[in-house]
């Protein structure tokens, strides 16, 4: 078993039901989920909207590698509504976003995916639910716990 942390967002429709239905897709089709933050209501990062977001993190226990978690991940977004990701770093409103995080200590660096998230250490809307649930779980590359990630950001 893998330990898998995943952030979930989302600023349209009806937000709350989102963040469910996606954890109910995450744990037919990817793992079992062992860890659930708290819900954050979170202003928009990276773009502006008048539609603040909904923000949470799981811990999953899996079986599947990385590409097998991008692929599915990507599929739930889609039947979700999720028309097309973000393009040449251009953000825009949501109804559905879920990045892998972190998968056990593993670096990870494809054309299509990179772990840990690049950005996580940036996005205090990833880090506060992220420390609730995994605190003490060290940042593979920075060498950091998630805790001391939190501390130090904006």
């Amino acid at each position: 078993m893998a330990a898998l942390y995943l952030s979930l967002g989302t600023n349209q429709g009806d937000r709350k039901k989102a963040l469910e239905t996606a954890a109910e897709y995450i744990s037919e089709r990817i793992g079992r989920i062992v860890r659930l933050s708290a819900v954050y209501e979170t202003e928009p990062w990276g773009f502006e909207s008048s539609n603040l977001f909904l923000n949470q993190v799981l811990c999953v226990d899996t079986t599947l590698n990385a590409t097998e978690i991008l692929n599915l991940t990507q599929q739930i977004e889609k039947i979700m509504g999720r028309e097309s990701k973000s393009s040449n770093g251009v953000y825009s409103d949501r109804v559905i976003d879920i990045d892998i995080l972190l998968y056990n200590d593993f670096c990870i660096q494809t054309d299509r995916l990179t772990i840990p998230h690049p950005l996580m250490q940036d996005r205090r809307f990833v880090l506060e639910p992220l420390a609730e649930i995994a605190a003490n779980v060290v940042h593979p590359i920075i060498g950091k716990t998630i805790k001391e990630l939190l501390e130090q950001a904006d």
